[in-house]
C-alpha cells in the first residue's frame, strides 16, 4: 500500500512522525540558504539582549554593503556572524558545529581583520609618515589570505564611518583618519570606486567640517540650474549618438565633495573652475563605439587639450579604463565627459570585486546622486 493510501494516524494529527513529512522537512532545512540558516542560529542566541541585537544589526548592515560586491553566500554568512562572535553572542565552536570548518575559519579571519587599523598607542597629533601608512596598507593585504576579506574590511570601515556621528569626538577622528590614510587609498588601489568616494567624503566631513559644508552649500545652491544644464547636455549627446546608429547610456555623474576640494587644492582653482561639477558619463557596448562617440563629442563642442586622457589605451595601475575629456558645452560652460564600455564601468565601480560580480551574475547597480 502507498503512503498516500494509509489511514491517518489519529495519535499523530500533525504528521509529526510521518516518515514522508519528516523527510520533507529535513530536505527543506538542508535546501535553505546558508545565510538563512545563519539567521536562524542568530535568532536562537540573541535572546533580546540589546548588545547582541546591536551586533546583529551591524552584521546585517555590513553584509548589505558586501552583497553589492557580488560576494558568495559564504562571505555574506561570515559577515553576518562575525560581530556576534566578536561580542560573545555566538562561539566559534557553535559556528564549527553548525556550519563546518570552512565558515569557522572565514569568521576567524574576518574577526582578526576587524581590529586592523592604526596602532593602539598611536598619537593622532604625532601623525604617521607616508612610508608608515603605505606599510600599513601593504600589511593589510599581506595579512588577508583572500582579497575578499579585504573587501569585507573595507565594507566594515564604511559602516563605521556611517555610524561615526554617534561616536565620541576622539573616536570619530580616529575612524576618519584611518579611513583617509589607509582604507580610502586601499579602495583606490583595488579599483573599488563605488565605496572609495563615500569613504573619502565621510572622512572629509568629519576631519574638515567647515570645508565640507562650504562645498556642500555651493553644490546645493546651484543644484537646480546644474541639473537642468546637465539634462540638456545629456539630451544633446543622446541625439548625436543615436543619429550615428550607436546605442548608449548617458547619465549625469555623482558629485563627490572630497574630489572637488582636492582638485581645487591641487590646481589652485576656485569652485567655478572645477570642471567635474558639471559632469556626464557615456556607457557603450564596445571600445570602437567609445572612440566614435569621442569624435562626435569633439566634433560638436570645442575640447580642452590639456584635459584629455586616454585610459583605454593606457589604463591606470589599478586597470581603470575610460576616456576623459572636458569640452566647452552650451552657454560656454565647461563639462567633463567620461566615455567607456559597460564592462569598463563595472570594473571602475567594483575593481577586484567585479570578478565575483561577473561570476555570481549579481552586478551592482550603484545609484547616482
Amino acid at each position: 500500500m502507498n503512503t498516500t493510501d494509509q489511514p491517518a494516524d489519529n495519535n499523530d494529527p500533525g504528521g509529526l512522525h510521518d516518515p514522508a513529512i519528516v523527510a520533507a522537512k529535513h530536505a527543506d532545512a538542508h535546501s535553505a540558504s546558508l545565510t538563512a540558516r545563519v539567521e536562524q542560529l542568530i535568532d536562537a542566541h540573541i535572546a533580546d539582549n540589546p548588545l547582541y541585537e546591536a551586533a546583529r544589526k551591524q552584521g546585517q548592515e555590513i553584509a548589505a554593503i558586501v552583497k553589492d560586491f557580488g560576494m558568495d553566500e559564504a562571505m555574506l554568512a561570515g559577515t553576518l556572524l562575525y560581530p556576534l562572535v566578536k561580542c560573545g553572542a555566538i562561539s566559534r565552536t557553535q559556528v564549527q558545529k553548525n556550519f563546518g570548518g570552512e565558515l569557522n575559519a572565514l569568521v576567524r579571519e574576518i574577526v582578526k581583520l576587524s581590529d586592523f587599523g592604526f596602532p593602539q598607542n598611536w598619537n593622532p597629533d604625532a601623525g604617521l609618515d607616508g612610508r608608515q601608512i603605505d606599510a600599513l596598507r601593504k600589511m593589510l593585504l599581506a595579512i588577508a589570505e583572500d582579497v575578499r576579506l579585504v573587501l569585507v574590511r573595507l565594507a566594515d570601515q564604511l559602516h563605521r564611518l556611517r555610524r561615526a556621528k554617534s561616536a565620541s569626538a576622539d573616536e570619530r577622528r580616529q575612524i576618519a583618519l584611518e579611513t583617509r590614510e589607509i582604507f580610502a587609498p586601499l579602495a583606490s588601489r583595488l579599483g573599488i570606486w563605488q565605496i572609495k568616494w563615500e569613504l573619502e567624503d565621510l572622512a572629509f566631513r568629519f576631519l574638515q567640517p567647515d570645508d565640507y559644508q562650504k562645498i556642500a552649500r555651493w553644490l546645493d545652491e546651484r543644484r537646480t540650474d546644474r541639473e537642468a544644464y546637465i539634462a540638456d547636455v545629456i539630451a544633446g549627446i543622446e541625439a548625436q549618438v543615436a543619429a550615428a546608429g550607436i546605442t548608449a547610456t548617458v547619465q549625469g555623474r555623482p558629485k563627490h565633495i572630497y574630489s572637488i576640494w582636492r582638485k581645487m587644492q591641487l590646481k589652485g582653482l576656485d569652485f567655478q573652475q572645477v570642471f567635474d561639477v558639471r559632469a556626464v558619463r557615456v556607457l557603450l557596448d564596445s571600445v570602437a563605439d567609445c572612440y566614435t562617440v569621442l569624435g562626435i563629442v569633439h566634433g560638436n563642442w570645442p575640447y580642452l587639450a590639456g584635459e584629455f586622457d586616454d585610459y583605454i589605451a593606457t589604463p591606470k595601475e589599478n586597470n581603470y579604463q575610460s576616456l576623459h575629456t572636458a569640452v566647452i558645452g552650451p552657454e560656454h560652460k565647461t563639462v567633463e565627459i567620461q566615455i567607456r564600455t559597460h564592462e569598463m564601468h563595472q570594473h571602475a565601480e567594483l575593481g577586484v570585486a567585479a570578478h565575483w560580480s561577473y561570476k555570481e551574475g549579481t552586478a551592482a547597480n550603484p545609484s547616482y546622486h
